[in-house]
């Protein structure tokens, strides 16, 4: 239904270098794959770090 297929991103990539240059393009990647990865890791920190509660933690409180 939606997907990018190669003319699509063709058009894409030729808008940012146009809006952005060719001199800032390489830089732009970089900070967006930082981005990404910065993202991905904090989505991995988040779920080792949830509490666990044990089953007398449960049952003693009410």
């Amino acid at each position: 239904m939606f997907g990018l297929g190669f003319p699509e991103m063709i058009v894409i990539l030729v808008v940012a270098l146009v809006v952005f240059g060719p001199s800032k393009l390489p830089t732009l990647g970089k900070s967006l794959g930082e981005a990404i990865r910065g993202f991905k890791a904090g989505l991995e920190d988040n779920t080792s770090e949830t509490p666990k509660l044990d089953k007398a933690e449960t049952k003693g409180e009410k």
